[in-house]
């Protein structure tokens, strides 16, 4: 088993190690670059495309986290990049793979990626762009809120990241101010010490105890974004 900073997790049956990635993990770049571009597929929509060079150099940089089942496969991975002078920071290329979806892998490593963020980036911005509603649950617990793309990073290199995406038309014909996907930001100093607990374990949903008012702004944005998926398409 590869060495590094784990966190030992059961879903339904499944031994599953959570890693900080490390040099030692570098021999899963190409089969996390081929998970990207399958879940790209699938979805519709873009995730920036990275070289198995680029996720080496994650792992080198402990900027990425990697879950791998006890037989030695690759489960999931996310990694960390930082923009605007890093004063944003964010949460990139989140996949599982096949076998392990559904089981609750994706919220364990959102909240280890999160956690690795802000230990390593303590006063920077996070942010996110998508279009999955499961995603902004899952950030919302966190302390993710909705925002519009200009309280996001302006850096250009961002948003060339989009250009993989076959919505990256809408995005430019909008001058980089809207698109498909919902922007989340989380910003730690409007954050109270305490306020965001990640939980021990998934309940019966991920908002059993967080109620229905939180939910409402995510659900009304996913609406949104439908129509305008719709309209686009």
């Amino acid at each position: 088993m590869p060495s590094g900073i784990f966190i030992n997790h059961i879903f339904t049956g499944m031994n599953i190690n959570i890693y900080v990635a490390n040099e030692s993990h570098i021999n899963y770049a190409e089969r996390i670059c081929e998970l990207v571009y399958v879940s790209a597929q699938e979805r519709g929509t873009g995730i920036a495309k990275r070289t198995p060079e680029y996720i080496a150099s994650k792992m080198r940089a402990g900027k990425a986290v990697i879950a791998i089942a006890e037989d030695g496969s690759l489960a999931g991975f996310s990694y960390i990049e930082t923009w605007g002078h890093k004063q944003f920071v964010a949460n990139s290329g989140l996949i599982v793979a096949h076998e392990y979806r559904k089981s609750g892998l994706a919220k364990r490593i959102k909240h280890k990626i999160f956690e690795l963020s802000r230990s390593l980036f303590p006063d920077a911005k996070i942010f996110s762009i998508t279009t999955g509603l499961a995603v902004m649950k899952i950030n919302s617990e966190l302390g993710f809120k909705p925002v519009p793309f200009s309280e996001l990073t302006d850096d250009e290199e961002f948003w060339k990241g989009c250009q993989g995406c076959r919505n990256f038309d809408i995005l430019q014909r909008n001058n980089y101010k809207m698109c498909l996907c919902t922007g989340l930001l989380y910003d730690p100093a409007t954050q109270k010490k305490g306020s965001v607990k990640v939980p021990e374990k998934t309940g019966k949903g991920v908002f059993s105890s967080m109620g229905r008012t939180l939910f409402y702004p995510f659900h009304k944005l996913n609406k949104i974004n439908i129509l305008n998926r719709q309209k686009y398409e």
